[in-house]
């Protein structure tokens, strides 16, 4: 038992860090993926919520990073700064409305128009 448990931890540290940050940002199931040349915005959707995280293509090195989503009709919520690896999650409540997700990783950028609907 105790070598079941220990190799779930050592697998959850060896993760890739992309999957390992959208595993522990967001809840629901992934409802949509925006690339870009530096990176991608992974939407998520459950049944009461969005979420969103700016995930870069290559993480290492800090840079400016930014993802932003608005549900329709509200005010959008950001996150933006210096990361390594991703911007975010930003979540909205979002019972039966659209959302436009944006999303940044130093010059490459992504919008995604009204989504989600």
């Amino acid at each position: 038992m105790f070598a079941l448990a220990l190799g779930l931890c050592a697998a959850g540290l060896y993760a890739a860090p992309a999957a390992r940050a959208a595993s522990e940002g967001c809840g629901g199931r992934l409802a949509r993926t925006l690339p870009f040349p530096t990176g991608e915005v992974r939407v998520y959707k459950s049944r009461t919520q969005a979420c969103a995280l700016a995930v870069a293509r290559v993480p290492g090195e800090r840079r400016r990073m930014a993802v932003s989503i608005q549900p329709r009709g509200g005010v959008p919520v950001t996150d933006a700064g210096l990361f390594t690896r991703y911007a975010g999650p930003v979540t909205v409540g979002a019972i039966n409305r659209c959302v436009y997700v944006k999303g940044s990783v130093g010059a490459g950028s992504v919008d995604s128009g009204w989504i989600l609907c």
